[in-house]
């Protein structure tokens, strides 16, 4: 009986290394899964910010000298960037 409970138990060792193996592979690939999320939020982010800056541009823009206006708001975002 004491090859039979050997076997069992190698097999059974063996099994549970390749799961571990297989676990570590798994939660590896998920974390750059979420951390290519992350950056795919920032840059979303920061895509609707520079939208609603537009936009802001732009209806700042109406009215008189709107050029001027304009001007003025380009520098402002310059501004705003360098900092």
């Amino acid at each position: 009986m004491q090859n039979a409970e050997s076997i069992l138990v190698i097999i059974v060792s063996t099994v549970l290394a390749i799961f571990l193996v297989v676990l570590v592979v798994v939660l590896v690939l998920i974390a750059k899964l979420v951390q290519a999320l992350r950056r795919m939020v920032e840059r979303a982010e920061e895509v609707v910010e520079t939208a609603g800056e537009a936009a802001s541009l732009l209806r700042n823009a109406s009215g008189p000298l709107a050029l001027f206006k304009v001007v003025r708001n380009i520098m402002k975002a310059v501004e705003k960037a360098r900092k």
